[in-house]
Parts: C-alpha cells; sequence; structure tokens
C-alpha cells in the first residue's frame, strides 16, 4: 500500500511538533514505517524508484579439490538460475516477489518469475541494489536474455554497496554489516543448507527463501536512507517535478535552507542544505528558479 500525500503530510507535521515517540504512539506505526513518511516528498510527478534484490541457485561442478580451483565450462553439472526475486517501490509498504517451483530450482529454470522482475524494471526511473553493478544487474540481465526478453527501459542506477565504499571506511561494507552498524535490523539468519534445500526438492525451503529475500529489500530501503544525503552524483530527483521551485536532487524536497555561498574556480553558487541531510547548491537566472544540482 502505497502513502497517501494527505497521510505524508498528516505525521511529518506531527513529528515535527512532537517528536518520534508520541508519532509511533499516535499512528500505530513502527520506526520503520515513520522513516518512510519521513523521508521522501510524496508528489505525484515523483520518479519511480524501485529497491530490488536477487537469490540465485548455486552451481554444481565436477571438481578434484577445493582450493585454488580452476573449474572450467565443460565441468559444469548444472548452471545456476534465480531461484527467487524481491521488490518494493521506495516509501511503499508493500513487498514483491516470487520465487521458482520445486522442479524449477531442480531443473534451474526461472522463466515463470523473470517477467515479473522484468516488467518492474522496465517501469523504473532509478533502481537501488546492494552490489547492484556486480551482481543483481547482471545476473538479471543474463537471465532476461536466456529467456528471450528484451533490455528493459532505461534507468538509473544506486549500488549502496558502491556508495559505501565510496564515501566512508566501514570495517565491512556488507549489507547485514552496515544495517546493524545503523541500529536497524539485520539480514535473516541463514547459511549454505538452505540454498542446498531449495535445489533438492524441499518446498518450504523455497518459502523460506523468498522470506529471506523480501526482508532484505526491506532493510535495503534502510540502509539507502542512511547512505542518501552522502551520495554525490545522485540521480537529479529534482528533475521530475513539473514546477519552479529549487530542489534537493537527492530526495526531491523543497525544504531547502540557505547555507552561504559555494564558489568554484569558475562561479558561485547559493549554498543550501536539504531536510534531508544532503548538501547542494543553485544557481538563479533573473526571477527564475532552476533546480537544485548536485554538489
Amino acid at each position: 500500500m502505497s502513502i497517501s500525500q494527505k497521510k505524508a503530510d498528516e505525521v511529518k507535521k506531527y513529528h515535527d511538533a512532537h517528536g518520534e515517540e508520541k508519532t509511533l504512539k499516535k499512528y500505530g506505526i513502527k520506526q520503520d514505517s515513520l522513516r518512510r513518511y519521513l523521508a521522501i516528498p510524496l508528489d505525484k510527478s515523483q520518479p519511480k524508484i524501485l529497491l530490488f534484490d536477487l537469490e540465485t541457485s548455486p552451481m554444481e561442478c565436477y571438481t578434484w579439490g577445493i582450493y585454488e580451483q580452476h573449474i572450467k565450462h565443460g565441468q559444469i553439472i548444472k548452471d545456476w538460475a534465480i531461484l527467487s526475486w524481491s521488490a518494493k517501490w521506495l516509501c511503499e509498504d508493500k513487498i514483491m516477489g516470487q520465487k521458482v517451483t520445486v522442479k524449477e530450482a531442480e531443473n534451474r529454470e526461472d522463466k515463470s518469475i523473470i517477467e515479473g522482475l522484468w516488467k518492474l524494471l522496465d517501469e523504473a526511473h532509478v533502481v537501488i541494489a546492494h552490489n547492484l553493478r556486480g551482481f543483481d544487474l547482471k545476473k538479471a540481465n543474463a537471465r532476461f536474455k536466456m529467456n528471450d526478453l528484451t533490455p528493459p527501459s532505461p534507468y538509473q542506477m544506486i549500488d549502496t554497496l558502491l556508495e559505501a565504499r565510496k564515501h566512508f571506511a566501514f570495517s565491512c561494507n556488507k549489507l547485514d554489516y552496515l544495517v546493524q552498524m545503523f541500529h536497524m535490523d539485520g539480514k535473516i539468519g541463514t547459511d549454505m543448507s538452505l540454498w542446498k534445500r531449495c535445489v533438492t526438492g524441499d518446498a518450504k525451503a523455497l518459502k523460506e527463501m523468498l522470506t529471506y529475500n523480501m526482508h532484505d529489500v526491506k532493510i535495503l530501503e534502510d540502509l539507502y536512507f542512511e547512505l542518501r544525503p552522502w551520495i554525490k552524483g545522485h540521480p537529479n530527483l529534482g528533475l521530475y517535478y513539473d514546477d519552479m521551485y529549487e530542489r534537493c536532487p537527492n530526495c526531491g524536497s523543497d525544504q531547502l535552507t540557505k547555507r552561504g555561498q559555494y564558489v568554484t574556480a569558475t562561479s558561485k553558487y547559493q549554498a543550501v542544505r536539504c531536510e534531508c541531510g544532503a548538501y547542494g547548491r543553485y544557481r538563479r537566472y533573473g526571477k527564475y528558479k532552476l533546480q537544485a544540482i548536485s554538489k
């Protein structure tokens, strides 16, 4: 279920006046839901931002050892395929997902679920995932091609793994470590046995896999909100609003506070701080106001 503009405005105003504890009690919501109410200005013209995650089956191969093996393609017994996918639109409560059947998992087939993911990516303006460029994007594209699907419509990408590596020196950049470090829910505990059960005829394991997958998308959204103010070169969400207000490129909000001037080697800008925490700048031309642009 999406969050209505009216309800979001009401919750934000009450939160600003009374604080987090009273807001949670009054509206009967949890902290993660409150975070979504406060995180982004909701508007009919806002871009469609999709968070998603994949779980794939392990490959089965012939090998002569367990250390430093160079496995050639002729040694592959069964190749990988997608076991499940999960996705959600930013700031909406509903988490979507699909899983393969027992027979499909055993045969490494994912045709029955791959089109559902393709349709979401085709609809999205911006796509977010943890290790998006290194894993989820390429794995999804490989299965699209194998199932005779064309490329989805172009979208902009945010890889939270790359952003964490780029801006910080955390001890670990895994999703589970980062969300727990920020005092949020971690991943559901599991191990390789779950993947083994999924490909050996265990229907219950496939249900567990989808639950695990959907939880990852939920905490991915939490991580994105924590990192968003730091992301330089974030897709300019201000461009999706049909008005003349200066807007934060990271979240699209027009609630900007002036912070002096930002001077480069060739120009001078009005520096601003957004309510989401991001720092930006904008330039005025006569009486017209342009969209905020990233630092």
